[in-house]
C-alpha cells in the first residue's frame, strides 16, 4: 500500500505586492517539483491590501485549486494575517514566506532539513547581513534584544519572517486566540528545539517596504505586554529604587542641615526631584495600563482577524462565506 504525502502548507501575508505575489507562488511550485513525495498547498491572506493583490490571488486560485485565498475585512499587520492562514492550512509542516521575493525560496529543502530529520520542531533563516535600511535594522535589533530578555531566546538564535514548523507546533500556537499575537514568540515558547539555518536574503527589486521603525516598535510592545510579566517586575523594582533614593537623600538632607543650619534648600533640586518621582509614576501607571487595556480587550474577545471571503478553502463555519473555483 503506497504511502500517503507529506503536505507543506505555505502561508503568505500579502500587502502591497500586486507585482511580486505572483512571482513568489510560481517559485514555490517550481521549488516543490524538485521532491515529488511532497503534495503542497499555497494559503495567501489578503491583509486589505490597497492595491490589486485580492485579483491577483484569486486569478491564482482559479487556475490552480492548490491555491487558497483569505481576503481579510480589515487590515491586522503581518501576524493576525499569519495566524488566519494558518487556520486554513492543512501541511504536516506550515511555512511562513514573505510575498516581496526577498526570502531566499531556492534554499527551501536546506530550511526544511532539520525537520526531516527529526532534529528541530521549527527551523527560522537567519540573515548574517539582512538587506534593509538602517531604522528597520535598528528596530530589528531592539526587538532581538527584547525577545532574549522576556522569553529567554539564546543570543545566538534570530528571528526572521522565513520560517517552516511542524503541525504540532502550529496548531499549538493556534491555541492563542487573543488579539496582538507574536508569532515568533509563540513559536518559541511552544517548544525549544528552535534552529536557524544560515542563508543570504535576497535584494529587494519590486516594490517597497512597508515595515517600519514604529511597526517594529508595536510588535516589541506586544511581546512585552503578551508573554511576560516583566514589565510589571521591572516597574515594581523601579518603585523600590526611587523610594530608596528618596530616603537616602531625605537623610543626607537632614544630615546637611543639622551641620550647616544656614543653608537653604534649594527650589531647583527640589523641581528635579519632583520631575523625576512624576516621571517615573507616569512610566509605571503607562507599564499598567497596556496590561489592563489589553486584558480589557480579551475579555471583549475582540478577533485577531476577521475573513471578508475565502477561495478554495473548506470551511466549517457556517458564517464564514467561502468561493470555491
Amino acid at each position: 500500500m503506497p504511502m500517503e504525502r507529506q503536505r507543506i502548507s505555505f502561508v503568505i501575508p500579502c500587502y502591497a505586492s500586486e507585482g511580486s505575489v505572483a512571482l513568489v507562488i510560481q517559485e514555490i511550485r517550481d521549488v516543490i517539483a524538485q521532491r515529488p513525495e511532497y503534495e503542497y498547498e499555497v494559503v495567501a491572506v489578503n491583509d486589505c491590501s490597497p492595491d490589486g493583490v485580492l485579483g491577483v490571488l484569486v486569478a491564482e486560485a482559479e487556475r490552480d485549486r492548490q491555491v487558497k485565498v483569505l481576503d481579510l475585512a480589515k487590515n491586522g499587520g503581518r501576524h493576525c494575517a499569519l495566524m488566519a492562514g494558518f487556520h486554513a492550512s492543512t501541511g504536516d509542516y506550515v511555512v511562513c514566506i514573505d510575498d516581496d521575493c526577498q526570502c531566499p525560496m531556492d534554499r527551501f529543502w536546506d530550511l526544511l532539513a532539520p525537520l526531516e530529520r527529526g532534529e528541530a520542531d521549527v527551523a527560522i533563516a537567519r540573515y548574517p547581513h539582512k538587506k534593509q535600511s538602517g531604522i528597520k535594522n535598528l528596530g530589528s535589533m531592539v526587538n532581538d534584544m527584547g525577545a532574549n530578555w522576556l522569553l529567554g531566546k539564546p543570543k545566538d538564535l534570530r528571528f526572521s519572517n522565513f520560517s517552516v514548523m511542524t503541525r504540532v507546533i502550529c496548531d499549538e500556537v493556534m491555541r492563542y486566540t487573543n488579539p496582538y499575537p507574536y508569532i515568533s514568540g509563540l513559536m518559541f515558547r511552544s517548544s525549544s528545539r528552535v534552529v536557524n539555518v544560515e542563508m543570504e536574503e535576497r535584494v529587494r527589486t519590486i516594490g517597497e517596504g512597508h515595515y517600519t521603525l514604529r511597526k517594529s516598535m508595536d510588535l516589541l510592545v506586544n511581546a512585552l505586554t503578551s508573554f511576560s510579566v516583566k514589565p510589571l517586575r521591572l516597574a515594581t523594582s523601579l518603585g523600590f529604587l526611587c523610594a530608596a533614593i528618596g530616603f537616602v537623600y531625605g537623610v543626607l538632607t537632614i544630615i546637611h542641615k543639622l551641620m550647616r543650619p544656614m543653608v537653604l534648600v534649594g527650589y531647583s533640586s527640589i523641581m528635579s526631584v519632583l520631575l523625576f518621582l512624576g516621571g517615573m509614576i507616569m512610566i509605571i501607571l503607562g507599564i499598567i495600563g497596556e496590561y489592563i487595556g489589553r486584558i480589557y480587550l480579551c475579555i471583549n474577545n475582540t478577533p485577531q482577524y476577521v475573513v471578508r471571503r475565502s477561495y478554495n478553502v473548506d470551511c466549517d463555519r457556517q458564517d464564514a462565506p467561502t468561493e470555491v473555483f
